[in-house]
């Protein structure tokens, strides 16, 4: 809270700079605190944005809060907040890293700033995160995460089509993001990839298979709570404030833009394939062959996996 707080003092302060420079001090300031949290952090959560992040983050605070006796305080795990309360729980760093080669001046194509550290990598079907993102920018981004990331401004109008064949914000983008990933986890060292799709599929081994590899394993019984906790249901109804849990200071991150439109909810539909209901055949062609041609096949995605039937890197493999 005091770096977000310096940094709207300073950002102030520097009201009279071009926009490109206030930008440049801006993203600088977030990624100096990307990297303190980074080599603070015991391990990394690592995605881009709309990749099942909160949910994967609730059933970890649920887990955390039983496996270590915090009460029915349901606090939300961000970073070092549960490690306060209880020193064996570990500092655990979510970050999408969009600001920390700001700060470092390592290029986007390398990795080197996270090399030593252990990684959960969550991935997600680049076409389904796109079209999440796209309903993200359109309801619930403040105008200046819109302006600091280059998004379209702020109350413009943008086809959702237009958002997913974006090269700065849309499927091109979110392409690159993964291809650079995967390019760079070999160099890396201690890395554990989970899909989306997987978790979705098996959440209680998912989460079994992320709580061992990071160093705290559970019960079964501690598993299942947590993924029960964590069910969509209960995180809608958390959500629209209509469930009997909520999480103390949770924030933004779970509370809708309007909730008169569940467009606007941050757990918005969570539906593996989703994308294809909000594009003709003709675009869904150009969308998919976007994908077939150019995300490297580690991931499952591409038609050519699909096909030979590739396990590709599925729930709790790992890359070293």
């Amino acid at each position: 809270m005091l770096s977000a707080i310096t940094r709207h003092v300073i950002f102030r302060v520097l009201f009279f700079l071009p926009d490109p420079r206030r930008k440049a001090v801006d993203r600088w300031l977030r990624g100096r605190d990307e990297y303190r949290n980074l080599h603070k952090a015991d391990w990394l959560l690592i995605s881009w944005g709309k990749s099942g992040r909160t949910w994967l983050r609730v059933m970890l605070s649920r887990f955390y809060q039983i496996r270590f006796g915090l009460g029915e305080e349901h606090t939300l795990l961000g970073f070092d907040n549960l490690h306060k309360k209880n020193p064996a729980i570990p500092k655990v760093f979510f970050t999408h890293g969009n600001y920390l080669r700001d700060y470092t001046g390592n290029g986007y194509d390398t990795k080197v700033d996270f090399h030593g550290k252990k990684i959960v990598f969550l991935a997600r079907d680049p076409r389904d995160v796109a079209v999440s993102q796209y309903f993200q920018w359109q309801y619930r981004m403040r105008p200046h995460k819109k302006w600091i990331n280059d998004y379209p401004e702020h109350d413009t109008e943008v086809s959702i089509y237009e958002f997913m064949m974006n090269p700065e914000v849309g499927l091109p983008r979110v392409i690159s993001y993964f291809n650079g990933w995967l390019r760079g986890i070999p160099d890396i060292g201690d890395v554990l990839t989970i899909r989306y799709e997987d978790m979705r599929r098996e959440p209680g081994v998912a989460l079994a298979k992320i709580l061992e590899f990071t160093g705290t394993p559970a019960t079964q019984e501690q598993i299942k709570d947590a993924v029960d906790f964590a069910a969509y249901e209960n995180l809608k109804k958390m959500e629209a404030g209509k469930s009997t849990f909520s999480f103390w200071r949770a924030g933004w991150r779970l509370v809708p833009g309007d909730k008169s439109n569940p467009d606007s909810f941050k757990v918005r539909r969570g539906k593996v394939g989703g994308y294809r209901d909000y594009f003709s055949d003709e675009e869904l062609e150009v969308i998919d062959a976007m994908v077939n041609r150019d995300l490297l096949p580690q991931l499952g995605y591409t038609q050519a996996e699909q096909s030979a039937g590739s396990p590709a890197t599925a729930a709790g493999s790992r890359s070293a």
